[in-house]
């Protein structure tokens, strides 16, 4: 089997390969074999003993935030596999050669949207619950107003408020993607609203930007659904202008779609009567991988005093990413010394990135801690999380 990246003139055919295993259509191929031909996401696959592409991954590259800092970040999709080759091993093929090369290329970690944890886990990804979703009906926020004003954005005006808006709320999540105005206009505010149903609202409190709000209006009897897609606000003043402006469509929506981040427990900060009326539900589906141990060990946040030794195991893909160092403020050297927490690879991005805090940690299986206890619950601690893109 030969694993390497595509060129040029091969994306067509791996895009097709997406295509049958995602049961998609392709209303043009013409554009579409045009289309791929602009293609800059490394593109990976496998082929059998006669060249025949059998499987397919590509590794978006993005900055994401890590406490505090701008990170070189991959994520992983398109994971497909032609019917008459799946359980060959060519999935697992690929990641062999697409794990070190992040590596090689500077990744400080990869990240996934997964169809299964279980499968996932197997090349390094952990867990991070991310975002909860709520659904209530808009009468849940008649308390709440808003009295400042909203301007609807429309296809030609500029887009860099929205995107400088959003990077000020992102600064403040680990996970969370860096845009540019050309990201904000192509994956967030692209469309027309009169047709596709599609709106978005500056809100403004004494003329200064305070939120905005992306939503998606879906037409469903007995009555519509107002779906949140997209959204930043700055603190408690742009959180309370977007649920204000919420409450002002009881007489057009049945139900409102929220999201929050999972730092933000809706039910922890509503005042409302009818708070009860208001659903839950977790999200999950969203996975972590370390790609560079030391790196990251360097980079999180730690308080000025603190001195540990950690071991990480289990990393079968890059082998730079099993031993031990010492930490202490923004450094990590390799040691000999015996450790105070041992970790899989797997326990080691999702703790180090604020997806749980060590006592959460301690009840999995692959974290161990032999000492340093007080230290450590200082530095592994739960992080605000937040991821409003996909690739």
């Amino acid at each position: 089997m030969e694993v390497r990246k595509l060129t040029e003139n091969e994306h067509f055919e791996a895009n097709m390969i997406s295509y049958v295993a995602f049961h998609m259509r392709m209303e043009d191929p013409e554009k579409a074999r045009e289309d791929s031909r602009k293609l800059t996401t490394d593109d990976w696959a496998a082929f059998d003993g006669d060249g025949k592409m059998m499987a397919r991954i590509l590794n978006y590259s993005f900055k994401s935030r890590l406490d505090g800092q701008w990170v070189l970040s991959g994520g992983i999709g398109g994971v497909s596999t032609l019917p008459e080759y799946r359980n060959s091993g060519a999935i697992r093929a690929i990641f062999e050669k697409l794990i070190p090369d992040a590596y090689r290329n500077g990744e400080i970690f990869s990240t996934l949207y997964p169809f299964s944890h279980a499968f996932y886990r197997k090349f390094g990804y952990e867990t991070a619950c991310w975002k909860n979703d709520y659904e209530f009906g808009p009468s849940v926020l008649s308390g709440y107003h808003f009295d400042g004003t909203a301007e609807l954005w429309k296809p030609g005006d500029p887009v860099c408020g929205y995107t400088e808006l959003y990077n000020r709320f992102a600064e403040n999540f680990n996970l969370s993607m860096h845009r540019d105005d050309q990201m904000m206009l192509d994956k967030h505010l692209k469309g027309e609203y009169y047709k596709d149903r599609k709106f978005a609202y500056m809100l403004r409190e004494g003329g200064k930007p305070v939120a905005y709000l992306i939503f998606q209006d879906i037409r469903h009897d007995p009555a519509a659904i107002l779906s949140v897609e997209d959204m930043a606000w700055d603190g408690r003043t742009g959180l309370l202008a977007l649920l204000g402006f919420l409450g002002r469509f009881t007489a057009d929506y049945g139900t409102i779609r929220l999201f929050l981040p999972a730092s933000l427990e809706l039910f922890s900060v509503i005042r409302s009567p009818k708070a009860y009326d208001i659903s839950q539900t977790v999200r999950q589906d969203y996975m972590i991988r370390a790609v560079n141990v030391q790196k990251m060990l360097e980079m999180i946040q730690k308080p000025d005093d603190s001195r540990f030794v950690i071991r990480v195991e289990g990393d079968a893909y890059i082998a730079e990413n099993n031993g031990t160092w010492e930490v202490c403020g923004t450094g990590a050297v390799p040691t000999d010394k015996a450790p105070d927490l041992t970790v899989s690879i797997q326990a080691f991005g999702q703790m180090a990135a604020g997806c749980v805090s060590l006592d959460e940690a301690m009840y999995r299986p692959d974290v161990t801690v032999t000492g340093n206890g007080d230290v450590l619950k200082k530095v592994f601690i739960r992080k605000p999380i937040l991821v409003e893109d996909h690739f």
